[in-house]
This record gives C-alpha cells, structure tokens and sequence, in this order.
C-alpha cells in the first residue's frame, strides 16, 4: 500500500513511521528542507498529560478580557477582517461552558492519555535521544485564589485517574530547588507527576532518521499546491517539484495550513493558527536552573529543562498565518524567566522564536 504523508512536523513524522513500520510505502513531502523545522521546532517541550484540558473552557470569555488589560499578557487579539477567524471564535465561545468542557475534556484525556501509554514503547524500541526527562509538570501559583481555583482541576485529574500531588512552597523547592531563591513569589503548586519534558525537534529530527531507515522516502523543499480530485476520491498531491504524487491513500498533517489546502476540496476543519512564543537559552547555573517543567499560572508560560537549555514558551496570540517575531514579541516570557530562575540560563544569548499552534474550538484535535 502506497501513502502519501503531507507535513514532516511531529504529527506527520510519527505518522510515517508506524505506517513504514507496518510494510506500507511511504512518501513524506514538506516544504521545508527537514523535518520538524516549523511548529515542532521550538515549542514547550512539554508533554502534559496531566494538563490535557481545553482552551475553551468556563469562565475564559472573563478571564480573557482580563488578560488583554495586563502588562504582560498572555494573550493578544488582533482585529483582522477575516470571517474565518470571526467564525472560530465564535465556535470557541460556544463551546465555553460546563457541558461542553466536560465532553471536550474526557475526549483529549481518551487520546492524552493514549499517547502516555505508548510513547515508552516508541523510545524503547527506537533508542532515539530527545533530552527526555520524566519529572513531571510543577504548575506554580502566585496567589491563594489560584491555589484554591485548582481544586476543580483536582477533581477532574482525580476523575481520569491522573496523579497528581498539592504541594506547599516546601513541597515545590524540593522537587525544584532552584526556587529557594524566590520563595515569597508563590504560595504553593500542583505537580502533574505522569508529565514528561523533551525537544520535539529533537524527537522529530531522530524519528525521521529511523523512518527512512524503513524505507520511507522524504521529500524536502516541496511546496504542495493541491490536492486533486475525481469524484469523491482522491487521486494525487501536486508540488511545485516533483509534480504530481499519486498513492493509494493520503495524510494531510500539514497543523495550521491544512485548511488551506482542504477548503479547495470541500474538506472543512475548524482549524485556525493561534501564534505562540519561545526563547531558548543556556544554563549557566544547574543549582539556579529548573530540573523539569514549570507552569507559571499567572502568565500562561511554561519554563522547561532541556538537556543543558532552558525553554520559555508562552503567549496566545491570534494574529492569523503572521510569523512575525517583533522586538517586544517575547518580552512577557522573558519576564518570567528572569523572575523565577535569575541565575539559571544567560537570557543574552536567548534564541527567539514564533510558531503558529493549529487549534480547534473545542480543543480536541
């Protein structure tokens, strides 16, 4: 069986080869010139099962208004005439409300929680290094009212049978020392103990080499213009290089840009790009760095351990298919890090960067 992979990102690179691995052919295209060089690149690097929860969820309309009046804020609404844009936030809206999370919500924990059972399997038979850690995720918070906010996740996590720990400042210094040093800055956390940390460019970049080792051929640099079809089938993905590529099935993992490439097609997703933030940085202090990954609730932004790099990733900004990386663009995650681990990473010689999330309005991919 022949298939055609479109997206050589995590998603797309995963997908080749638990197909490769099953005797199909495959071919990868991507327009970029490797793998895992746009939304895979530089984000989080969290893998929070713990945290699997939808954007819209209760009370978020407030809270969102809010956070639009912060110095720092989290999240950034451009008033661009798009109807689509219009159209998805309107979804969103509609799904913000205690039903709707709840269904939203067991959907991303049935799949959260899958991707947490087999991903050991996949390192395991791999051997594939992607500065891995399983610490969990220390969401911190800065005030009692988070604190007391977070039993209704509590509930939730109980619910799914998901382990956690409510620790006191003692309880987050020992699991992250580093923040002895800023002790009169939170009152305590929930630590997600199942969650792991790692580089998905990494993960991305070693899975591809064991992909084509199994004989799946990727294609780089190809930017694909359409998808043609006859009837209600399929019949190949042209690219401005290598023209028209024929198989017998097809897989769009192109995140954010697929809609762009299904509409044509009459294939509708409700997916649109929310632009995220990331610096990276080097350790300069292991005793002043993070060990894991920490939340920090009140700026929406995760701080996270990579081998010897700390990443900073934060900020929701809808801004349509804009990668633009302005001068201030990642002021608020370079608050945070300066914040909590002073003496942790050189923020001098931080690397910035922007990638575009592909978002649903319910949260389930």
């Amino acid at each position: 069986m022949k298939v055609v992979v479109m997206g050589a990102g995590v998603i797309g690179v995963t997908t080749a080869y638990y197909l490769a691995k099953a005797g199909a052919e495959v071919t990868v295209l991507d327009r970029q010139p490797g793998p895992g060089l746009e939304t895979s690149y530089a984000n989080a690097g969290e893998l929070s099962y713990g945290m699997t929860s939808p954007w819209a969820a209760p009370g978020v309309p407030t809270k969102a208004l809010k956070w639009l009046f912060m110095k720092r804020r989290p999240l950034f609404i451009w008033p661009l005439i798009s109807p689509r844009m219009w159209k998805w936030g309107a979804q969103m809206l509609m799904n913000c409300n205690d039903d709707a999370y709840a269904v939203n919500k067991s959907r991303m924990v049935r799949i959260s929680n899958y991707s947490r059972d087999v991903l050991p399997d996949l390192i395991a038979e791999t051997g594939i290094e992607y500065d891995g850690r399983a610490q969990g995720t220390l969401q911190l918070f800065r005030t009692e009212k988070q604190m007391k906010a977070s039993k209704a996740d509590q509930a939730i996590l109980a619910e799914f049978d998901s382990p956690f720990e409510v620790l006191d400042p003692a309880g987050c210094i020992a699991v992250e020392p580093a923040l002895a040093h800023v002790r009169d800055k939170f009152v305590g956390g929930l630590r997600l103990t199942a969650d792991r940390t790692g580089d998905c460019r990494m993960f991305t970049m070693a899975l591809a080499e064991k992909t084509a080792a199994l004989g799946a051929r990727f294609h780089y640099g190809q930017k694909i213009e359409m998808i043609r079809v006859e009837g209600d089938r399929v019949k190949g993905v042209r690219t401005d290089k290598l023209g028209l590529v024929t198989a017998d099935a097809y897989v769009c993992a192109l995140g954010s840009y697929a809609p762009n490439l299904l509409d044509p097609i009459d294939l509708r997703l409700p997916v649109y790009p929310v632009k995220g933030y990331s610096v990276t940085l080097p350790v300069t202090e292991d005793a002043g760095a993070p060990q894991s990954t920490i939340m920090d609730e009140t700026h929406k932004v995760a701080i996270t351990r990579l081998g010897d790099r700390i990443r900073v990733a934060g900020t929701a900004e809808i801004a349509g298919y804009s990668n633009r990386l302005g001068p201030n663009a990642t002021a608020t995650v370079r608050h945070v890090i300066g914040d909590l681990f002073p003496t942790g990473g050189d923020i001098e010689r931080a690397e910035g960067w922007t990638g575009l999330r592909p978002m649903t309005p319910d949260g389930t991919p």
